[in-house]
């Protein structure tokens, strides 16, 4: 496998509304510079899935790549975790 240099991110999926699209929200912990306490923070990223293959609440692996419309510049590369059926 060859190594490439693009970044990668695993996120939660929050929405799947769109076509081939899904949004990714990764949440991280910071210090708060004066207060010192914990502060989460979060982004949200569009991504691209060609076969729609991806619902709400499953955990995937993002990766940079180049724009595909004006919003997306990340691809799903694989599914991490999926939640179980209720």
């Amino acid at each position: 496998m060859e190594e490439t240099h693009r970044k990668r991110r695993v996120g939660k999926v929050v929405s799947d509304k769109m076509e081939k699209t899904v949004v990714v929200e990764i949440a991280k912990l910071v210090k708060h510079p004066r207060y010192h306490k914990f502060v989460r923070r979060r982004v949200k990223y569009k991504a691209h899935d060609e076969g729609n293959a991806f619902k709400v609440n499953d955990v995937v692996e993002i990766e940079e790549t180049r724009p595909i419309s004006r919003d997306k510049r990340w691809r799903v590369i694989r599914l991490v975790e999926r939640p179980p059926e209720l």
